[in-house]
């Protein structure tokens, strides 16, 4: 079945490049991009189906773009069942919580958020439970009260940077300068990340050392940018780099290879997320690990809506699966790959 859903959704992530993964007649998905603030698609058929409304953060990675196809996918597949109604917020909170209104407005079933930061949600998240609709966080958390949401569905962060912590060790034997590419100001994966790696580092790698850090904004253009600085302040003091996701350690790799390094080999490499493109780079000889945080939650996260609708408890936080790849297996492991 796995194998089945990753084939299907590979092609409607590729479908997302060209316009959006699309539904029925009766259920157009819209583009990724196209949508902003409260704009949703989809129109309320009455209270027999599920009714969700999920705010996406933007498209700021290939993993971002891998999240939504999977959720788009799996309410394009039930359209009989769902009603689906979605938002990109291109990046920006105020549009978040627009969208969020707008569904409580509209009387949604369930909210789903993936909030682009942590802070900053207690009033409009009271709202909705005022309304009685519960909120599910998808893949970052919300610094709010437990009973202001209904689940998180995602990934342990800290232990993702604590993985990623380990494995530079590896690589470095224990000693090094690192540099470190932080996600979004704010974020919870960016904010747990950096605790863990940064905790990892203190309690077990004492000759490891963090010589510089800054936000690259999760994006590839922004850590291309921020580790060309790193290269001209560091230059060869720099023994590997550390990027909270995939596609900033990728724009990392460009600026390396423009500056005459071998990235990869002259400085050593681990990022998360586990897209595609790293993986190709770890096969091409210019990444080293990729610590996988898995974004294919669109069976989870109706599955999830269903029990909320149905009256059932749900766990506070629902884990996804995930692992850590490196550069030996990359060329076994990247076919495999969906995202």
């Amino acid at each position: 079945m796995k194998r089945i859903l990753a084939a299907i959704l590979t092609v409607c992530i590729a479908g997302l490049a060209l316009g959006g993964c699309a539904g029925t007649p009766a259920e157009k998905t819209a583009s990724a991009g196209t949508q902003s603030g409260a704009e949703v698609v989809s129109k309320a058929e009455g209270n027999k189906k599920l009714t969700v409304g999920f705010a996406q953060i933007g498209q700021e990675s290939g993993w971002r773009d891998a999240e939504t196809a999977s959720i788009q996918f799996y309410a394009g597949q039930h359209v009989d069942t769902i009603d689906f109604k979605f938002a990109d917020a291109q990046q920006k909170q105020e549009n978040q919580i627009k969208a969020i209104k707008s569904f409580i407005e509209m009387g949604v079933d369930v909210i789903g958020l993936a909030p682009v930061v942590e802070t900053g949600w207690d009033a409009v998240f009271t709202e909705a439970k005022d309304a009685g609709i519960p909120i599910v966080l998808l893949d970052r958390r919300a610094k709010v009260s437990d009973d202001l949401y209904a689940t998180f569905i995602g990934s342990d962060f800290i232990t993702e940077g604590q993985n990623a912590a380990d494995e530079l060790a590896k690589l470095l034997n224990n000693k090094g300068n690192i540099v470190e590419l932080e996600g979004t100001v704010g974020a919870s994966a960016a904010n747990d990340r950096k605790k863990g790696f940064d905790d990892q580092l203190a309690a077990k790698y004492p000759d490891m050392k963090i010589l510089a850090s800054q936000t690259g904004d999760f994006t590839r253009a922004k850590g291309k940018e921020v580790m060309e600085s790193f290269l001209k302040t560091y230059g060869n003091q720099i023994n590997a780099v550390y990027a909270h996701n995939d596609d900033m350690m990728l724009g990392a790799i460009e600026a390396m290879k423009e500056a005459g390094m071998k990235p990869g080999k002259d400085i050593k490499t681990v990022s998360c997320d586990g897209v595609k493109g790293i993986f190709q780079a770890m096969v091409d000889g210019e990444a080293n690990v990729t610590v996988e945080c898995n974004p294919l939650l669109g069976p989870q996260f109706f599955e999830t809506c269903q029990k909320l609708k149905d009256g059932e408890t749900v766990e506070k936080w629902i884990k996804s699966d995930e692992s850590v790849f490196r550069a030996d297996t990359a060329a076994k492991d990247l076919p495999t790959r969906v995202y």
